[in-house]
Formats: structure tokens, C-alpha cells, sequence
């Protein structure tokens, strides 16, 4: 049974999530994983934990990025939380 028509997203639309949830959810886990790592509390577990949880933050971010309805909205969502993470990082390394 093919599926309903208005369910599905255009040609633009769908390279936009696909692009967006690939390199999207590895830049914010990349970012996330950079930001932990200048708490100098956990520096020194940031590389072991890093090494673990990065890939799985990566598959969910890949994941829920299909979950948006346009591919314009992911790419926003992610970009900000990019751009956040690493002004959270900024804002760290001056103090230091």
C-alpha cells in the first residue's frame, strides 16, 4: 500500500533534512561534547565520556531531525544550538 500523498515531504525539503540531520546533529554534538570539555570539573573524564556518548548524541539528533516538517526549521534549530554551545565556549575560555 504506497503512502498518502500529503505525508510526503518534496525533493528540497527531504535533501534539506538529510543534509541538516547528518551534518546538523554532528555539529551540535560536536559543539556539545567541546562545551563539556571546558568544565574544568570533568575535563579529565570529558575525553572517555566524549568518546562514548558522542555517536549515540549524534544518532538521536540524526533521528529527530525527520521529526521536523520543514527542513528549514531543522537547520535553524540546529545552527542555534551550535552557535549557543559554542558561545557558551567563548564565554568559558575567557575566564581561564
Amino acid at each position: 500500500m504506497p503512502a498518502n500523498i500529503k505525508y510526503l515531504s518534496s525533493g528540497g525539503q527531504r535533501a534539506l533534512k538529510i543534509s541538516g540531520s547528518i551534518l546538523g546533529g554532528y555539529f551540535v554534538s560536536a559543539s556539545f561534547h567541546l562545551m563539556i570539555a571546558c568544565f574544568s570539573a570533568v575535563r579529565a573524564y570529558a575525553i572517555v565520556i566524549s568518546g562514548m556518548t558522542f555517536f549515540l548524541l549524534w544518532a538521536v539528533l540524526m533521528i529527530a531531525g525527520f521529526l521536523f516538517r520543514s527542513g528549514w526549521k531543522l537547520w535553524g534549530v540546529y545552527s542555534l544550538l551550535t552557535l549557543l554551545f559554542m558561545l557558551v565556549i567563548v564565554l568559558l575560555k575567557q575566564d581561564a
